[in-house]
C-alpha cells in the first residue's frame, strides 16, 4: 500500500501500513522509526499529510503525548514538516542515488543487473548509423516501424502469430503499465493483482481510480482456484498478472494453469494485463510455455480480439538504463491506448528505438549470457543465506532477479529498519502488498556484484540476530524454527 503523492493519510490507513511496530525502544521512538521506513521506501509519499496527532493517538489506542513526541523525533530527523493549519506532511532530508560499494553499502531494494554482456559491442555498431535518427520523426507515438517489426518477429517465432501493427513501443515496462492503467481503468472499477506483487504496478492502477481486489502468490505459485473464483464471482474490469518469474516470489504459472485463468477471464469478460518483463530471465527452468496470450484464444494464428495485453522489457534482460518497453494488443486495443498516450508523453525516443531493434534481433545469442550470470549470483546469495541464516525458509527460483525469502519471524520491517543503520538498503515484504502483510518475507535481489551478495548477508545476519535479542555466538545460530505463512 502507499499513498498518493500530496494525499491525507488517515489514521486507519496508517496503522495498516505500520504493521507490527512495538519494539525493546521507547514508544514514540519505536514508532517515529517506522513511519520513518514508509517514507523512505516510498509507502508514504513525500508531502502526503499524516494523521493529526490526536486522531492517530486515539486509533493506536496511545497517548497525544506519545504521537507528539514521535512526530517531534520525525521533524528532527528531517522526515516531517509541520506548518500552523495545514497539518504534518511527510518530506525526505535529501535523494541520492542508489549506488554499491565498500563505502556506500549494499542495495538490496533494487533488482537491477549489470549491463548484459554484449551490449557495449552493439552500442559500437551503431556509430554509423546513429545520424539515420535525425530523418525520423521528431515524437512518434507508436514506434518506430523497425523496432515494432522486430519485437513482433519475435513473438511470432515464439509461438504467438503478431504483427507490427499490434505493438506499441514505450519507454520502459513501468511506462507502459502506466499507460494501460491511465487508458483501460476507469474511476472504482475493480482489478485483481496479486499478493504480493510490483508495488508500481498496484500504484499505477490505485492512482486510475481502480479498486484493488488481491488473489495470493507464494514460491510454490498461484492458488488458482481462488483466483479463478475470484474473476467468476467479481468479474472485474482489468487483472494484472505476473506469470514468468514473478516479482517478488520467483514463481512460474503451469501452462495448464495458464489455460484456465485465460478461460475464466473470457467467460468473466476481464481484460488481462500480462506482465512478461521478467519471462526472457530464465536461469534453469526446464519448460517455455510461450508468452502467455497463447491461451487467449486457442488458435495461435489469429490476430482478432484476445483479451489480451502483454507488456514487454528490454529494461530487465538488458540494461535498466535502455528504458525501452512495449505493450502487445489487438489493433482496436492499440489505437485506444494510443489515443490516451499525448496526456502523458509524446512519444519513444529514436536513437534508443534503433539499438533497440538491433539488440531484440540479437537476443537469441545475448540472452543465454544473461542467464549464465543470473546463475552465478543467485547460487552465491542462497550459499550465503543458507550459511549465516539457517532459520529462513529459502526458495529455490528457476529465473528472475531475486528470492522471496521466508523469515523464522515477522519482523521484516524492522530488519529494513535496522538495516539503514548498517548501510543495507532493503525492501520490507509489506511494500510488496497493499494491506502491510507478508511481515515474515523480504525480497533479496541477486543481481548485485557477487562480493556484495556475500558482504550484504553478512550484515543482514548481524541485524537479525540483534533483532532476535540471542545471546548465541555465531553468525549463523538459529534464531528459532523455519515458519511460513
Amino acid at each position: 500500500m502507499s499513498v498518493a503523492r500530496g494525499g491525507r493519510l488517515s489514521a486507519r490507513t496508517l496503522l495498516t501500513l505500520l504493521g507490527e511496530w512495538e519494539g525493546s525502544s521507547p514508544t514514540y521512538a519505536a514508532l517515529a522509526a517506522r513511519i520513518r521506513l514508509l517514507i523512505t521506501d516510498g509507502r508514504i509519499t513525500v508531502e502526503t499529510r499524516l494523521p493529526a496527532e490526536r486522531e492517530l493517538a486515539a486509533v493506536l489506542g496511545r497517548s497525544r503525548a506519545t504521537i507528539v513526541a514521535a512526530y517531534q523525533a520525525l521533524r528532527d530527523s528531517g522526515h516531517l514538516v509541520s506548518t500552523h493549519g495545514s497539518g504534518s506532511r511527510a518530506t525526505l532530508p535529501h535523494i541520492t542515488g542508489h549506488t554499491s560499494s565498500p563505502d556506500q553499502g549494499v542495495d538490496f531494494a533494487r533488482a537491477v543487473p549489470p549491463p548484459i554482456e554484449g551490449l557495449e559491442e552493439l552500442l559500437a555498431t551503431m556509430s554509423s548509423t546513429i545520424t539515420k535518427a535525425l530523418s525520423g520523426p521528431g515524437f512518434d507515438l507508436l514506434g518506430n516501424t523497425g523496432l515494432r517489426e522486430a519485437i513482433a518477429d519475435r513473438y511470432t517465432e515464439r509461438g504467438l502469430a503478431t504483427s507490427p501493427e499490434q505493438i506499441v513501443v514505450t519507454m520502459g515496462g513501468q511506462h507502459a503499465i502506466a499507460l494501460a492503467a491511465h487508458a483501460l481503468v476507469r474511476r472504482a472499477d475493480h482489478v485483481v493483482i496479486e499478493s504480493p506483487t510490483y508495488p508500481h504496478a498496484y500504484e499505477a492502477l490505485r492512482r486510475a481510480g481502480a479498486r484493488l481486489d488481491v488473489t495470493p502468490v507464494t514460491p510454490d505459485g498461484w492458488d488458482v482456484d481462488h483466483l479463478v473464483s475470484l474473476l467468476d464471482h467479481l468479474r472485474p474490469a482489468l487483472a494484472y498478472l505476473i506469470p514468468d518469474f514473478h516479482n517478488p516470489t520467483g514463481a512460474s504459472m503451469a501452462p495448464e494453469d495458464r489455460a484456465r485463468v485465460a478461460k475464466a477471464a473470457r467467460r468473466s469478460g476481464t481484460l488481462l494485463l500480462i506482465d512478461e518483463t521478467t519471462a526472457d530471465l530464465s536461469i534453469d527452468r526446464p519448460w517455455d510455455d510461450g508468452p502467455f496470450a497463447r491461451h487467449a484464444r486457442g488458435v495461435a494464428t489469429s490476430f482478432s480480439g484476445s483479451g489480451v495485453i502483454t507488456i514487454g522489457s528490454l529494461s530487465k534482460s538488458v540494461w535498466g538504463g535502455l528504458r525501452l518497453g512495449w505493450l502487445r494488443a489487438d489493433r482496436s486495443m492499440v489505437q485506444r491506448l494510443v489515443q490516451a498516450r499525448p496526456a502523458g508523453d509524446l512519444g519513444t525516443p529514436q536513437l534508443e528505438q534503433m539499438l533497440g531493434e538491433r539488440i531484440v534481433r540479437a537476443l537469441p545469442e545475448l540472452l543465454p549470457r544473461r542467464s549464465a550470470q543470473l546463475r552465478v549470483h543467485r547460487d552465491v546469495l542462497r550459499r550465503q543465506l543458507e550459511q549465516h541464516l539457517p532459520s529462513w525458509e529459502v526458495p529455490n527460483v528457476q529465473g528472475g532477479l531475486s528470492l522471496w525469502v521466508g523469515m523464522d519471524r515477522p519482523a521484516s520491517s524492522a530488519l529494513a529498519l535496522l538495516g539503514q543503520s548498517r548501510g543495507i538498503s532493503l525492501s520490507a515484504g509489506p511494500k510488496f502488498t497493499i494491506d502491510g502483510s507478508h511481515e515474515r518475507f523480504v525480497r533479496l535481489p541477486f543481481s548485485a556484484p557477487v562480493e556484495d551478495l556475500a558482504r550484504g548477508i553478512h550484515i543482514l545476519a548481524e541485524c537479525w540476530q540483534q533483532l532476535s535479542g540471542s545471546s548465541r555466538a555465531g553468525l549463523g545460530e538459529p534464531v528459532g524454527p523455519p515458519t511460513m505463512v
